[in-house]
């Protein structure tokens, strides 16, 4: 007659708590990105706050540009602000302009021959 040993449970024990810890990674990683893609959908807001005061600052320069105008600076009332610079590289006028709304930066370029 075999005698059996009272260790068979503990393969059952080590078994739960190694794929509860697995289960604990995945949820946590998930979580994770699920921080990152709400945060990242709150940023499309200010992306595009951010292309559109990059856009107003490149009319606004082309505008002086064209007309020979010097217009004030453009200031915007949602929280956006806008930078941009001309320069003459080849005889091509170059407008460049970026935009900013919270921590985005948007940046545009127009050429004019």
């Amino acid at each position: 007659m075999k005698k059996y040993q009272k260790k068979n449970g503990q393969v059952m024990v080590l078994s739960v708590v190694m794929l509860g810890g697995v289960l604990l990674g995945a949820s946590a990683i998930a979580g994770l990105l699920m921080v990152y893609q709400i945060r990242q959908a709150n940023d499309a807001v200010n992306s595009a706050k951010a292309i559109f005061a990059a856009d107003a600052a490149i009319e606004w320069r082309s505008y002086n540009l064209t007309r020979g105008a010097s217009l004030p600076e453009i200031s915007f009332t949602n929280e956006a602000s806008a930078i941009s610079t001309i320069s003459n590289v080849d005889g091509e006028q170059v407008i460049r302009a970026q935009g900013f709304a919270g921590r985005v930066v948007r940046a545009l370029e127009a050429i004019f021959e």
